[in-house]
């Protein structure tokens, strides 16, 4: 016996697709797409709310429309007719808009405007746009309680940044303490607000696995709430993301490679620094923003509901982090960056090289004009250093190269004309060796 056709009937009873024996995919994806509207873009579909995360729903709708005219092969008829869905809808790339968010009940323009209106778009965010949503006291107090006083304009400038998909501040924020305190409850109040335009997964992986940056397409965040303190072999790929404006190659398992533009912010929790096995630059540094919490109170009695109760707020939140996200435009996209923050860089770089540590010391060489010194000495004074503060050596090329980057910033001269022992060599002029002798 046939069920009842979960479509209107035309001849004899079936769907205008069907003819009692076969389906016109043609007609049935026209009919389909009429009821569901989508479109496909390489691959991945995508409704007025945004990225069909799960195509098994999909693939649930097809079957419940044709279960009523076909009862056996079910598997392989809704895989071919989602395959044929996927091709009537094809899309060129929608386009990535800065001039407006797209919310769960409208669009709210960046110029003040709303509209209920919906379009296709890259991210819908899960949280809807209501201009009276009442001030969100709870998030207040948690950041405050979380954060120093001059760092929370910080971090709500940069949760304003993740609202749009640009990279123009070319900035990752990364918020580090001793463990305990509950900021990784940032991230759970951001998922309610951008819902699946959001991405979990970690720093580590998005640099060492060529596939874990396809999974960062059409997302607006990737958050790392427990970042890997290892270092980084390379950071070549981070900082390509942070500072995108071209298309770079994404790869997903099974597909050809492809060119595509990210967008992705990334917020990172942790107990410790974002360090790099070798890259020691000044980009590399200069990309981060880094904020350090408060002490967590030993007397502290933690709520194991606090992050569904910072998300009952989320409407007002979200109208916290817009004003961020205006002051932060009106300030050409540069961060409100206070004293102690940029002394957390300046930390952050100073820990993971210890180079510089060394030639901002005393007691081991000395910067003046009238003097020079070979390369080797210098290593060896450096040697001396690291083995009084229980530091490891880099090497004498990183060393040399360290001096040569920033010879405009001690007033060194690099040079091959040093002579040692009756021999020319290569050293420095500007700068004199202190200690000795050389352990």
């Amino acid at each position: 016996m046939r069920k009842n056709s979960a479509v209107p009937p035309s001849h004899g009873g079936w769907p205008a697709w069907y003819d009692g024996k076969n389906i016109n995919e043609v007609l049935f994806c026209e009919e389909f797409l009429a009821a569901h509207p989508m479109k496909c873009i390489r691959g991945r579909l995508f409704t007025v709310d945004g990225a069909v995360e799960d195509e098994a729903v999909v693939s649930q709708q097809i079957l419940e429309t044709v279960s009523g005219c076909v009862t056996s092969g079910l598997s392989k008829l809704v895989s071919n007719l989602l395959a044929s869905i996927k091709l009537q809808a094809y899309s060129p790339p929608l386009p990535i808009e800065t001039d407006r968010i797209h919310v769960a009940n409208g669009t709210y323009f960046m110029d003040g405007r709303f509209s209920p209106e919906k379009t296709y778009c890259n991210n819908r965010l899960a949280v809807g746009y209501l201009p009276d949503a009442p001030r969100p006291e709870r998030w207040l107090r948690f950041l405050s309680e979380l954060l120093e006083p001059e760092d929370i304009p910080t971090l709500q400038e940069y949760l304003g940044y993740c609202l749009l998909p640009t990279t123009r501040a070319q900035k990752m924020l990364l918020i580090i303490g001793r463990g305990g305190e509950g900021k990784s409850r940032i991230g759970l109040v951001m998922r309610a607000i951008l819902g699946d335009s959001m991405n979990t997964t970690s720093i580590q992986k998005v640099e060492n696995n060529r596939f874990s940056r396809a999974d960062l397409e059409h997302k607006l965040l990737m958050v790392d709430d427990d970042m890997d303190l290892s270092a980084l072999p390379k950071t070549n790929y981070i900082k390509s993301i942070i500072t995108s404006e071209c298309k770079m190659d994404l790869e997903r398992k099974g597909v050809q490679s492809y060119q595509s533009l990210l967008y992705v912010r990334f917020l990172c929790f942790g107990n410790g620094a974002l360090t790099a096995l070798h890259d020691q630059s000044d980009g590399f540094f200069r990309r981060q923003i880094v904020l350090t919490t408060r002490d967590r109170p030993a007397d502290r009695v933690d709520d194991p509901f606090l992050a569904e109760k910072l998300a009952a707020e989320r409407e007002g939140i979200f109208l916290w982090c817009l004003e961020g996200l205006h002051r932060l435009i009106a300030q050409n996209y540069r961060f409100t960056i206070s004293p102690k923050a940029q002394e957390n860089v300046e930390t952050v770089r100073r820990g993971s090289n210890n180079v510089v540590e060394f030639l901002q010391s005393e007691g081991y060489i000395r910067f003046r004009a009238d003097y020079e010194a070979s390369s080797k000495s210098i290593y060896k004074a450096y040697k001396v250093w690291c083995e009084d503060n229980v530091r490891k050596p880099l090497s004498a090329n990183r060393l040399s190269s360290e001096l040569t980057q920033n010879a405009a910033v001690y007033n060194v001269e690099p040079t091959n004309n040093i002579y040692s022992g009756g021999r020319r060599v290569r050293g420095f002029v500007g700068i004199e060796v202190v200690a000795r002798p050389f352990g």
